[in-house]
């Protein structure tokens, strides 16, 4: 079982992405869990192979848990700290796009809106992959890995339901085009679909649907991609008639899908041990089409195709593809199947079930030379599965001699050099009917001497018409020796590349192979510099990582200055110094203009980077009165923590707007001309931070406020931190409405920080839930009356706790509420009775002591204190920050939330 499973013994090889720490955490908790486990046991393969696979599925079930942003990260393992960890390319790797496949590992990236593709050869350092530039992929899927080269299908920006197939070079970096527009489809559970075929046994040798306007034609090809053509039909048709179909106009078209079901076959179908034999379902015409469908098959490597059948088989391979079994494509019970012995010439019919059977599926028992199939479906939709097993070895009397077989020669239309070389296969006699032997591949294998057709286009380069490969408008030959340094050599592409694992020798080999070249002296050219992660933001305190980048110039040659524009600046001898990254600490805030300057002795070059560093912003805190004046300008202020964060966007929203205010500056001046309750929300966006917070103000034309004071024993049970304020506002509230009978929403109670503890009561116009219009300042002056007589006679009370109980006064000896008297408000009639016994009084205060009253430029002095609140340390009942939290406030809630920002008083 466990080599079934197909353990192999470093499985965590596979998985790169994971952290190292969790590595080692995950393999040392293993191998414990497993030594205690096995400790008694011997240590035998089945053993090693148990061991091997339950930690195989336990890092598959660790990578599950693991978070989506991912990134990978290289570091040695004697020094593995966050300093000394570097990053091979910037940003997160998307969610499920890590493949791993032979040699080759693939990872995606998307920044700016671009996804960004990196590939490791051979477990070696990521390099990103390199599409021709404007190709501009939306979306690419890893096809093939054979033979050291990477097939890729891309599909590009312009493109909807066709893909371009890539080829690359051996290290899966450089990719050319082979061919456009390939046709593509979703399967059942979504997943792309391309209409490309790897034929087995033959290496270089695929079959694509390509898109050409509204048709799509079946191509071929046996060179990896670097010549194309179309299919010839069949001279006749299953009768012997003959097939009118000429080549460009009409040909041959193959359906491609492979099944997703491994007990079905597919449209298409060939075998390692028959590298001759292609079956596929298809039909002849102008373009591929769903209707009219037959069976053909190809002997000869697809250079020549026969009709089997007129309706659509599933086909298998028995005896190395000696015989050929095939059963009818259908939704009814079938009992029926056709052998063919001689590669689908001619086909004999025999009875596998006497009861017909609805077939779900066929398996084909492992091994090159089985000759027994099974055969499982069911004789009526309520009956269980049926499982026929079919042997055919009695159809065979003796294993085949070699006078049983002759030599084949793979071709293609008559050339015999495929791929660099001349393969001779050996096929069995079609009229020897007998059992093959292990299959012994190609016969004898001949190199050919290079010609043109055994190289393809390098990167960069395109083939015009004339055949030759030039370099494409946006390429630059040149480039080729940005990292070389004056006195070495580079390979100077000549604008070809052999098609790899081709097997050529001699002839123009030479003359299209890549030729050493003395490095030329340059001057650098195209200096850049930027993050390792891409972004323009760092944290205070925290590494940055700069990467320098030159198109051209000699690298070993020249000197490298850094001014990271806070004072330091570094100097490098070259640039391959900063191949890691130059690495760097900024211990304050704000915009850094680094500069980098590269000289040689032939020229010099400069790049600039503003960089912005923030601290990470904690909290904010907008600061506004409770209660305002209509149509008065009203100041709102963001309060920050820390206070220096660096650049900041503040966003403005008032009531429901749908449009905001953008401001720079963290304080703004408005004014509201409708009455009633009014929120307004600032959102701070400080790098990738937002924060915001929300306040609800009450705007009314007139009102009145008045000071509350406590019994002193709720100073000792007050923390002096907004959340114990919030519910202390309530709870007075509560005790006043209680009190008096007044509607609560005539109150507004906002606790004051700072001890001792203090009150500011307003009484608002508010309007009845009758619908009445909202009361007089005469009915005001009735409610402070009220609030006063019941304040003044201690009937003002609440339950802290059990035991502690706190009266309410009025903070003032008048017999009255201060009152906003601004001119577009009426005075207190209580005041006009008594101004003449206290007249005395009010000038002494107002005029000596400049006593600010309520209503009157009241926010500058609220404004002070509550920035005193926010940024400064108070003592034991002061002891920690005095940093509110944001929180969303319905009207109801107003008092909970003024108790934070509105200190009235001294």
């Amino acid at each position: 079982i466990p080599r079934a499973w197909g353990c192999i013994p470093d499985y965590l090889g596979e998985y790169l992405l994971m952290d190292l720490s969790c590595v080692n955490i995950t393999n040392y908790f293993l191998n414990a869990v497993i030594i205690l486990a096995f400790t008694i046991s011997p240590g035998n393969e089945f053993h090693r192979l148990t061991v091997c696979c339950v930690k195989k599925y336990f890092y598959m079930f660790v990578l599950n848990l693991l978070p989506i942003n991912a990134q990978y990260i290289t570091c040695r393992m004697q020094n593995c700290t966050e300093a000394t960890r570097s990053k091979p390319f910037p940003g997160y790797i998307d969610p499920d796009s890590l493949i791993v496949q032979d040699d080759y590992v693939f990872v995606q990236l998307t920044s700016g809106g671009r996804p960004h593709y990196y590939v490791s050869y051979r477990r070696s350092v990521f390099a990103q992959m390199k599409l021709p530039k404007y190709s501009l992929p939306k979306d690419m899927h890893v096809i093939s890995t054979d033979e050291n080269q990477v097939f890729a299908a891309v599909q590009e920006w312009n493109q909807n339901d066709t893909y371009n197939l890539y080829i690359s070079d051996t290290r899966g970096v450089y990719f050319t085009l082979a061919l456009e527009n390939i046709k593509s489809s979703r399967g059942l559970e979504g997943n792309v679909m391309i209409d490309l075929y790897e034929v087995a046994g033959i290496k270089g040798m695929f079959l694509a649907n390509k898109k050409i306007d509204s048709q799509v034609k079946t191509f071929i090809t046996y060179n990896k991609g670097r010549d194309w053509r179309l299919l010839q039909a069949p001279d006749t048709d299953l009768r012997g008639n003959p097939v009118h179909c000429l080549l460009p106009y009409c040909s041959l078209h193959l359906h491609l899908k492979v099944s997703e079901n491994p007990y079905t076959s597919g449209n298409i179908a060939s075998r390692d041990t028959a590298p001759s034999i292609i079956v596929a379902s298809g039909n002849i015409g102008t373009e591929l089409s769903d209707n009219d469908i037959s069976m053909f098959v190809s002997s000869d490597a697809g250079n020549t195709w026969r009709q089997i059948f007129e309706e659509e088989h599933s086909v298998l391979y028995l005896d190395q593809g000696g015989v050929l079994v095939a059963m009818k494509h259908t939704s009814l019970p079938i009992r029926h199947l056709w052998l063919s012995f001689d590669e689908g010439r001619s086909w004999s019919k025999y009875s596998f079930t006497s009861t017909p059977l609805f077939v779900d599926g066929v398996l084909g028992e492992p091994g090159e030379e089985t000759l027994i199939m099974t055969v499982f479906g069911h004789f009526s939709h309520r009956s269980e599965w049926q499982l026929v097993k079919v042997d055919y070895k009695s159809i065979f009397d003796r294993r085949c001699a070699e006078e049983d077989y002759r030599p084949w020669q793979l071709h293609s239309q008559g050339e015999a050099c495929i791929m660099g070389a001349k393969r001779i296969y050996r096929k069995r006699k079609s009229e020897k009917k007998c059992m093959q032997g292990k299959y012994a591949g190609a016969m004898a294998s001949e190199p050919c001497v290079c010609t043109e057709a055994d190289f393809d286009c390098d990167y960069g380069y395109e083939r015009h018409t004339n055949g030759q490969c030039l370099p494409a408008f946006w390429y630059n030959p040149s480039s080729l020796s940005k990292d070389c340094s004056f006195g070495q050599s580079y390979l100077n592409s000549t604008g070809y590349r052999k098609v790899v694992s081709n097997n050529c020798t001699d002839g123009v080999r030479e003359q299209y192979t890549a030729k050493p070249q003395q490095c030329p002296g340059k001057a650098p050219h195209g200096l850049r510099i930027i993050t390792s992660d891409g972004k323009l933001t760092a944290e205070q305190g925290h590494n940055v990582t700069l990467m320098v980048q030159l198109e051209e110039g000699d690298v070993q040659r020249m000197i490298i200055q850094v001014d990271f524009g806070d004072g330091i600046a570094v100097s490098y001898a070259n640039l391959s110094s900063t191949e890691d990254g130059i690495k760097h600490v900024y211990q304050n805030v704000g915009i850094f203009r680094v500069t980098v300057q590269v000289e040689n002795s032939l020229g010099l070059d400069s790049a600039v980077l503003y960089l912005h560093v923030t601290c990470p912003l904690e909290h904010v805190h907008l600061s506004l009165p409770f209660v305002t004046t209509k149509n008065k300008e009203v100041n709102a202020t963001a309060v920050l923590w820390p206070s220096q964060v660096g650049t900041l966007t503040y966003i403005w929203w008032f009531g429901n707007n749908t449009e905001p205010l953008v401001t720079l500056e963290g304080s703004i001046t408005f004014t509201f001309s409708v009455e009633g309750m009014n929120t307004i929300t600032v959102q701070v966006s400080a790098g990738n931070t937002i924060l915001q917070d929300t306040k609800t103000i009450a705007v009314y034309e007139r009102f009145q406020s008045l000071r509350l004071s406590f019994s002193p024993n709720l100073d000792e049970y007050n923390p002096d931190i907004p959340e114990w304020r919030r519910d202390v506002s309530r709870v007075i509230k509560r005790a006043l409405v209680e009190a008096t009978s007044i509607s609560s929403k005539h109150i507004l109670v906002a606790v004051l920080p700072g001890l001792p503890t203090s009150a500011e009561l307003f009484v608002l116009p508010c309007q009845e839930a009758t619908g009445e219009n909202k009361r007089p300042a005469e009915d005001l002056d009735q409610i402070s009356e009220i609030l006063i007589h019941k304040l003044n006679q201690n009937l003002v009370q609440f339950e802290l706790k059990p035991g502690v109980r706190v009266l309410v006064h009025a903070a003032h000896l008048s017999a009255v509420p201060l009152v906003d008297l601004t001119p577009s408000h009426s005075g207190s009639a209580m005041l006009m009775l008594l101004s003449v016994v206290f007249v005395g009084l009010a000038v002494f205060v107002i005029y000596k002591f400049k006593r600010k009253i309520p209503g009157i430029n009241v926010y500058a002095q609220m404004q002070n204190e509550k920035d005193q609140e926010m940024v400064s340390p108070v003592s034991q009942r002061e002891s920690m920050p005095n940093i509110p939290q944001s929180e969303l406030m319905s009207p109801e809630q107003l008092v909970d939330e003024k108790l934070d920002t509105r200190p009235i008083g001294k």
